[in-house]
């Protein structure tokens, strides 16, 4: 049995950051927090006054390290992608597929299957991201990918059997019976890409969806008499909503008004990261089209947003150098809640006892030091 003994940094516990705290771990799980003095026994890890808090856990992440996965939907590929993104401390994902074919759907879910069978580091479902979308609220996707979901589609868009599944959709493009469908085959549904309006979407709340994809972007905004999918959003205690926090996507004020609104808990940092993030390359092509980012900020050739070249790690320090969040309660958006909206809040995101050994140590500047995923740097 490998023990491991985290001391000598600022530790995020249950209770917040503390100090002369220590965390002990076992095969690569928690087995005791402990204040005080450490343990002589086991390998001692010195976090040199560092900052150790859970593993960022991304919901929305469509490449990294120069790999777009519609364009590499192999295992390989999401290795690739999923160690780009462990440099900024992501230690759970979800790799995203933006709307595209049948046979590159499948082709994605079965490597995500495999990918999660051969216990690749970070990999734990798939979000699909379309196509059942609002042609009006494309935004980078194809509208000619777009299409209602029929049974196989439910059949096929639900298979993996070993992750999480995420689905975002147009609820005013999909039958609500659909979306029960997707539902009660196990998937999270979340609404985005939509023109949908408040009754639209509270009929998709009340099918099923749980979650809204990258809130306020390619969405009805909310208005005084027309709340829109914003206004639901906020509105709607239950549900998620994933924000990217880079100062492009959604202007800060925006962003700290949906936080006060929404209960404590709902509000989810996503990077929804482009190829470009841990690579040197500046453009990617997608459905034939070059892609650039200019300055981090990512655009097709329309001059439309195209994804980002966010990472968590900058996520994290935006929302608190932008946002004015508490650095525990930044760390929370981006590794306790996004288990929580995945299913996964009793095993991930926190620094608990019986919880998975996924750590990232930051600096003060709020930079990756290391990483741990299930204990093994």
């Amino acid at each position: 049995m490998t023990t491991q003994v985290f001391h000598n940094g600022h530790i995020l516990t249950e209770r917040g950051f503390e100090t002369g705290v220590c965390v002990v771990v076992e095969d690569g799980h928690i087995v005791a927090v402990l204040h005080g003095p450490p343990p002589a026994s086991g390998e001692h890890i010195d976090l040199q006054g560092g900052s150790l808090v859970p593993g960022f856990i991304d919901v929305q992440v469509n490449g990294g390290g120069g790999v777009l996965f519609n364009n590499a939907t192999s295992v390989e590929a999401l290795a690739a992608i999923a160690r780009a993104h462990r440099t900024f401390g992501t230690t759970g994902m979800l790799p995203t597929l933006i709307s595209d074919d049948i046979d590159v759907m499948r082709r994605a879910i079965d490597a995500t299957h495999d990918a999660i069978a051969q216990g690749v580091p970070g990999i734990l479902g798939i979000h699909l991201e379309g196509p059942y979308l609002a042609a009006a609220r494309k935004g980078t996707h194809n509208a000619s990918k777009f299409r209602v979901p029929d049974a196989d589609d439910i059949a096929l868009a639900t298979a993996l059997d070993n992750g999480v599944t995420v689905i975002t959709l147009a609820p005013e493009c999909v039958p609500t019976h659909s979306v029960t469908a997707m539902v009660e085959r196990g998937a999270i549904v979340c609404a985005g890409h939509t023109a949908a309006d408040y009754a639209q979407t509270r009929a998709g709340l009340e099918a099923g969806i749980t979650g809204f994809t990258h809130l306020f972007n390619a969405m009805t905004p909310l208005q005084g008499r027309e709340p829109g999918v914003v206004g639901a959003a906020l509105d709607d205690a239950s549900s998620w909503v994933g924000v990217i926090v880079d100062g492009v996507h959604v202007h800060p004020a925006s962003l700290r008004v949906a936080i006060a609104a929404k209960p404590r808990g709902k509000v989810v940092l996503v990077t929804d990261a482009m190829p470009m993030v841990g690579s040197d390359d500046s453009s990617f092509d997608l459905y034939g089209e070059t892609i650039t980012a200019v300055d981090g900020v990512v655009r097709n050739a329309a001059g439309s947003l195209a994804g980002s070249a966010l990472d968590m790690a900058s996520a994290v320090r935006n929302s608190v150098h932008l946002l004015g969040l508490p650095l525990d309660e930044a760390c929370r958006m981006a590794a306790q809640y996004p288990a929580e909206f995945l299913g996964l809040g009793h095993r991930l995101g926190r620094i608990a006892t019986g919880y998975r050994a996924d750590f990232v140590v930051l600096d003060a500047n709020l930079h990756v030091r290391h990483s741990w995923i299930g204990g093994t740097e």
